[in-house]
């Protein structure tokens, strides 16, 4: 089909500096709104350019990329530094639109297929973006392989030779019955047909993540699902659907139709059913579930009340989990930071501090041994990312406020130590005029003392003993910040009450304008390993945590009077942070 829509060829500088390219086709009416597009794994915008006139929404602009490693987009072929970048790579494109095109994120709808979709997919999950809806195609969260064990013996053979890049087996006429597409598949020579194993596995581990977890994703979304498809498996993609998080949501299975969904022989059956949708969303105000009540009721409630329950001692759990216990008070007779964990306990600012700093201790080589292996859990190395992201959004929050002329006055309500602050003055030029940390504990309060002098940071920093939840406390700091900070600690908290205490607190504090700094956990992979066998800093008591996902935590956040602007998330998708801005 001929295009009767002029592309204009453009670029975006993504968050590494990276210059990726994509097409425009200006909408042809008073611009209603966008379509973003995401192309399928080994293939560009190009491919998928017919859909600019074949969706046939003329006063919609449309939007689609060639991702990083694709099409005319730089980057070894094929790759990305990491499936993660990839996804932020998706929040750049999505935020470049809205401040060049002046589209607004509700005005958006976001159309992906296959690994694009995965990628979307992941995305709609980590960064609970406010989108007006979603259409999602033959999602790759399970590619078929057809050899046994492929995905152990990839992981082995990454083990043993580092990245390296696999071919894709798949010819075009298992893509799509539409002879010229397959012709033209076929020819075309910016198609990727490598894929680095490094993104295939990330691949693999984020849809398992998501497809187990879609709870999280509460945008109104469609399913397209090709019924004949030769590359994905279909469970995942049903699975998926089922366990969505929107009200809002319809699933169409396409009898015949191979991969290639959007690029069919009889695609305009489901090009008519994505336009459908994606009118009917536009037709009705933005849809938002209210998640602010989520810790009374819903998925995360249920989880968290789960492994509140204790188990029967006897059982084969209750036994394991014992077990598990008293390997690790053996380990703590041995490992400094199990030691700690159990003294102070694993959610305190003594462990926290312990994580970030990162040099095993113990007993020995054995001890220094299991130190090394405990501080290298998935959990901890988190942690740690999130330190990263915590001083770069810091950072990036002190040179706004300079740039404009404003004073720089820090306020963290939950400091631990406060390593994470007080290390990333060492790599800004600006000196802030004012630090005031603030702690619960008597411990961290004497330590987080004891760092200041350490740093000789005396004359603009100081630590104070000070209850997080107490709003009058919190409200009345002087001189008022013009950043505030909350980080790690929300996690530790289910109720919902409390949290919104505290950031009614931080809003009275914080200078109109200025920013705060929350963080979050959306996700984590040993919730039951955490719950059954760690302690927490209170008494002793089991560590049990709910999980707020990106949207809860964002919506008490914007309940409190702030606006969120950036969000970093590591490649495991555990923890969050995110900066916000405070609404005047």
């Amino acid at each position: 089909m001929k295009s009767t829509r002029q592309a204009k060829e453009c670029t975006f500088v993504t968050h590494d500096g990276v210059e990726l390219f994509y097409r425009h086709w200006p909408s042809q009416t008073p611009t209603r709104g966008a379509i973003v597009i995401f192309h399928r794994g080994h293939e560009h915008s190009g491919r998928i350019a017919h859909l600019a006139d074949e969706l046939d929404l003329p006063e919609f602009d449309v939007f689609a990329w060639d991702s990083r490693g694709h099409g005319r987009s730089p980057g070894p072929r094929g790759d990305s530094p990491s499936f993660g970048a990839s996804v932020r790579d998706v929040q750049c494109f999505i935020d470049h639109i809205r401040d060049t095109y002046g589209i607004a994120h509700q005005d958006m709808a976001v159309l992906a297929q296959s690994v694009g979709a995965v990628m979307v997919s992941t995305w709609a999950h980590d960064y609970a973006p406010k989108i007006r809806c979603l259409v999602l195609a033959s999602q790759a969260f399970k590619v078929k392989l057809y050899v046994p064990f492929a995905r152990p013996g990839l992981r082995l053979m990454r083990a043993l030779r580092g990245n390296f890049f696999v071919n894709s087996y798949v010819k075009s006429k298992f893509l799509t019955h539409d002879a010229e597409r397959q012709k033209s598949f076929d020819a075309d020579p910016l198609i990727t047909r490598a894929i680095s194993v490094n993104i295939l596995l990330a691949l693999y581990e984020a849809a398992n993540r998501v497809v187990s977890d879609a709870q999280a994703i509460t945008i109104p979304t469609q399913l397209l699902i090709s019924g004949a498809d030769w590359v994905v498996h279909h469970g995942p993609q049903h699975e998926f659907f089922e366990r969505l998080g929107t009200p809002i949501k319809e699933k169409h299975l396409l009898d015949g139709f191979f991969h290639d969904t959007l690029g069919e022989a009889n695609r305009q059956i489901a090009v008519a059913k994505a336009r459908d949708f994606i009118l009917r969303r536009f037709a009705e105000a933005p849809q938002h579930l209210d998640l602010r009540e989520a810790d009374r009721r819903g998925a995360t409630f249920e989880e968290s009340a789960t492994l509140a329950k204790p188990l029967p001692a006897l059982s084969p759990r209750g036994l394991f989990w014992a077990a598990t216990r008293l390997n690790m008070k053996i380990g703590g007779l041995f490992s400094e930071g199990v030691r700690l964990g159990h003294q102070t306990g694993f959610d305190s600012g003594s462990t926290l501090d312990y994580v970030y700093r990162n040099k095993p201790a113990g007993t020995g080589p054995l001890g220094r041994m299991i130190d090394k292996q405990y501080l290298e859990s998935i959990g901890w190395r988190g942690i740690r990312q999130r330190k990263v992201h915590l001083e770069e959004l810091l950072r990036k929050a002190m040179d706004t406020l300079h740039e404009a002329g404003r004073p720089l006055r820090i306020l963290d309500i939950a400091a631990g130590h406060g390593r994470y602050v007080l290390e990333a003055l060492a790599h800004t030029p600006h000196r802030p005029d004012s630090i005031l940390l603030r702690d619960f504990s008597d411990i961290n309060v004497r330590d987080g003392a004891t760092l200041i002098r350490e740093k000789n940071l005396q004359k603009i920093a100081r630590f104070e003993k000070g209850d997080a939840f107490d709003r009058a406390s919190v409200a009345g700091v002087q001189p008022r910040p013009s950043i505030g900070i909350v980080s790690g600690l929300y996690e530790l908290f289910p109720e919902n009450d409390m949290v919104r205490r505290s950031l009614a607190a931080m809003a009275e504090a914080v200078e109109p304008g200025g920013y705060l700094i929350y963080t979050g956990q959306p996700w984590h992979p040993q919730l039951e390993l955490i719950a059954r066998a760690l302690t927490s800093h209170r008494g002793g008591q089991a560590w049990v945590m709910r999980r707020r996902t990106q949207a809860e935590m964002d919506q008490l956040v914007e309940e409190a009077g702030f606006e969120k602007i950036e969000q970093r998330i590591d490649e495991w998708g555990i923890f969050t942070v995110s900066l916000a801005r405070k609404k005047t």
